[in-house]
């Protein structure tokens, strides 16, 4: 290579690196200045607001997607503890909850709910501008709201299943949904009587505080589980459950397995119920209350499962499957009124109550009662999610009676389960016996033996 061929060559190499070095230096340069916009915007407070507004808004959406995910649960859990001949029936009746409940929810039921008034909000058909969202877009609350309102609905499928008219079904889903619910959760989560914290108020001048349920153990579990009691009560229980002399006969589900997977999803899904009640995820007050809030509820969960399945092997000899599912569901309910205000130990205790509890339900509404209810709805639902409601006026870090709260508390949470419970249970009863003397609740006795799905839907889940 000659001298001219040389100094061209390094004359390059010198070029190549004064351009990559420049153009590294521009990328730095380019970095820090975005880095300087970023630090500047959220020191700027409209900014910051923006991005929290944005943050608290995309939490809330995300947890409404996994309540929404709970239908699955719901619907995997009833099928695989009731016949195969009636499958088809039970998930049709999941989806047609979340259909009619979005669109009478969306309808009548949020203005009911979250409307100005007493002891009922005032409707605003199809027309939601008058709430401002509480900090947070209305059509996203208004979503997040809407598949609560579903699973309220859903609980009572479950408890009136193998025997229940569709078209029965259809007309009881609707009452639910714009009535029963709605006017409660008035009453609590809409801001009326029973969450009234202001001077003078009822709860204040009786109890000295109002009532809490964080997340919907009695707003939502119990007020399902009272009515579908009530309902399952009026119904009557299926042909061959009772002998002649009384005694009660199992009637397996014919798929635990499905079952069971509808359990791990609703456990899933109840990490949006619980910790996205938060609504708020953009402050670290705010990550600390969900962390904590997905720890009780967790822990809950964990001790139903076991004290349901170690006293279940006690009791029967065996450890129960399907009744340690159910103590998982229970410990869920159970800890969910609660689960901002109590310690990890305190949930880990209301888990393990409602999951011994939730056993000795079952027997006894199923023995004593008869009361025929497939998968255990009432006891899972009703009883723990009064259960976990009142427990948390003695679990409760900072106003429990075990911490020191005195009674006052307590007393509240008793009365406002009661008075939730009672409202529940009294218009579920109008509304089934009305329907039942009307136009009768029931499937004749060859719909019945034969299965639903061919009857009422002209198909089988599984085919021939």
């Amino acid at each position: 290579m000659d001298k001219h061929s040389k100094c061209s060559l390094s004359g390059l190499r010198i070029v190549l690196a004064i351009s990559m070095a420049f153009g590294l230096s521009t990328e730095l340069f380019a970095q820090d200045a975005t880095a300087a916009d970023s630090v500047a915007s959220l020191t700027n407070p409209d900014a910051a607001s923006e991005l929290t507004y944005g943050l608290n808004t995309v939490w809330m959406l995300l947890a409404a997607m996994l309540v929404f995910f709970m239908q699955p649960g719901f619907a995997l859990v009833e099928a695989g503890f009731t016949r195969v001949k009636n499958t088809a029936n039970i998930l049709m009746k999941n989806f047609v909850d979340f259909m009619f409940g979005s669109l009478l929810y969306w309808f009548i039921g949020f203005g009911l709910m979250f409307g100005a008034g007493g002891f009922i909000g005032m409707p605003h058909f199809f027309n939601f501008s008058f709430y401002d969202g509480g900090g947070l877009p209305t059509e996203g609350f208004l979503v997040f709201q809407t598949v609560f309102c579903a699973t309220a609905a859903t609980i009572v499928s479950g408890a009136m299943a193998e025997r229940t008219k569709f078209s029965m079904y259809l007309i009881y889903t609707v009452f639910i949904s714009v009535l029963i619910y709605p006017i409660s959760g008035h009453w609590t989560w809409g801001g009326g009587w029973l969450m009234n914290s202001e001077a003078g108020s009822f709860m204040m001048e009786t109890f000295g505080t109002t009532f809490h349920d964080f997340a919907g153990s009695t707003i939502v579990h119990s007020v399902g589980g009272w009515i579908a009691l009530v309902g399952a009560a009026i119904l009557g229980p299926r042909i061959g459950k009772y002998s002649k002399d009384g005694k009660s006969r199992a009637i397996p589900g014919h798929n635990l397995t499905i079952a069971a997977l509808g359990v791990f999803i609703l456990w899933f899904g109840w990490f949006g119920f619980n910790p996205g009640s938060q609504l708020a995820a953009a402050t670290t007050d705010d990550a600390k209350a969900i962390s904590h809030v997905f720890l009780t509820t967790n822990l809950a969960a964990c001790a139903g499962g076991f004290f349901a399945l170690a006293v279940s092997w006690l009791k029967y000899g065996k450890p129960s499957l399907s009744l340690t599912l159910n103590g998982i569901l229970a410990g869920l309910v159970g800890i969910t009124a609660g689960c901002d205000m109590v310690s990890p130990t305190g949930a880990a205790a209301i888990g393990a109550i409602c999951g011994i509890l939730m056993i000795y339900s079952v027997e006894f509404i199923d023995r004593t009662l008869k009361i025929d209810d497939p998968v255990g709805a009432s006891s899972v639902h009703g009883v723990c999610g009064f259960t976990g409601t009142i427990l948390t006026g003695l679990f409760s870090t900072s106003e429990g009676a075990l911490y020191g709260g005195g009674w006052s508390f307590f007393g509240a949470q008793v009365f406002g389960a009661l008075t939730v419970g009672a409202w529940a249970a009294f218009m579920g009863f109008i509304i089934f016996k009305g329907l039942d003397k009307i136009h009768g609740l029931r499937v004749s006795q060859r719909v019945e033996e034969e299965g639903l799905d061919i009857y009422e839907h002209g198909e089988s889940a599984y085919g021939a």
